[in-house]
């Protein structure tokens, strides 16, 4: 198990936490438009919570590979009515963007964690914004946006290359005022890693090494190319991404093992029953009640 980490605005149970994912998108990869309505969002939103969300991840712009980026009022329009009203409902919520724009209208309407796929680097206003809302904040590993983000996943030591490029975004949001008790790391599954080249298995092989940096660190495996990859299907091509969860929540079980602050996911309920395995198995029990974790639906919503 990795060191324990408490950020502001977010559980702490002593677990892995699980983050659900509603992409309300028409593009994203496994799930675009099936939550493009913003009721239909919240309803899912809510649900993922019912299932054993301990945060809800809404993003309003796709970052499959090949995706082209939506204006900055496309983005809002999209997400800020679901942020808002999952708040109001008892969710704690994240916000996945990469504008600071964005995250901003996102944190006034009650998000308590900005999940920046760029790492600050997409807009540069982004380190003031986190700076001053004092909210948790996810920095990812980031080579490039999604047309082209594939062509830069050229490393000659992926472990060592991602873990410190890390560093060096998180020094510089740390020069730019914000605190280092903000921030969660991501390695970055599927940004600007190849599958074919293992460099996703690779990272989470040393997932231990990341905490090196001492920063609660997120594992966003779900549902992604590498697992489709590996698993196939009869025709020698990839397996469909809705194919792929019963292989994330091992994903899931692993990344708990080794330390993993948080896992995103898409299919909560297997993950959920996941991280509280490992967490049973890590202890030998000994935070069980009675034999007991703690329930998957808290009654928070």
């Amino acid at each position: 198990m990795g060191p324990k980490h408490t950020l502001p605005g977010l559980p702490d149970l002593g677990r892995c936490l699980v983050m659900g994912v509603v992409n309300v998108t028409p593009d994203s990869f496994s799930d675009g438009g099936a939550w493009f309505d913003p009721d239909r969002a919240v309803e899912h939103g809510t649900r993922l919570v019912e299932e054993g969300a301990d945060i809800v991840d809404v993003g309003g712009e796709s970052t499959r590979p090949g995706a082209q980026r939506v204006s900055a009022d496309e983005e809002l329009r999209r997400v800020e009515p679901v942020v808002r009203e999952l708040v109001a409902r008892g969710a704690a919520v994240s916000v996945d963007t990469m504008r600071a724009e964005v995250a901003e209208r996102a944190v006034e309407a009650g998000a308590v964690l900005v999940n920046d796929v760029s790492g600050g680097l997409a807009d540069p206003a982004m380190a003031r914004l986190v700076a001053s809302s004092g909210v948790a904040y996810v920095l990812m590993h980031w080579r490039g946006h999604s047309h082209d983000m594939q062509s830069r996943a050229v490393y000659t030591d992926v472990v060592q290359e991602v873990l410190d490029e890390l560093r060096d975004r998180m020094e510089a949001m740390i020069s730019a005022g914000v605190d280092p008790g903000q921030i969660v790391l991501d390695p970055g599954l599927g940004f600007s890693k190849r599958p074919e080249q293992a460099h996703n298995w690779a990272l989470l092989h040393h997932l231990e090494r990341f905490h090196e940096l001492d920063r609660p660190v997120l594992v966003a495996g779900s549902r992604k190319r590498f697992l489709s990859r590996l698993l196939g299907d009869p025709e020698g091509g990839d397996r469909p991404f809705t194919g792929c969860d019963a292989a994330t929540a091992a994903v899931t079980t692993l990344a708990a093992d080794r330390g993993a602050w948080a896992v995103r996911v898409h299919d909560v309920r297997p993950n959920a029953d996941a991280v509280r395995v490992a967490a049973a198995w890590a202890d030998g029990g000994a935070s069980l009640d009675e034999g007991r974790a703690e329930p998957v639906n808290r009654g928070g919503l």
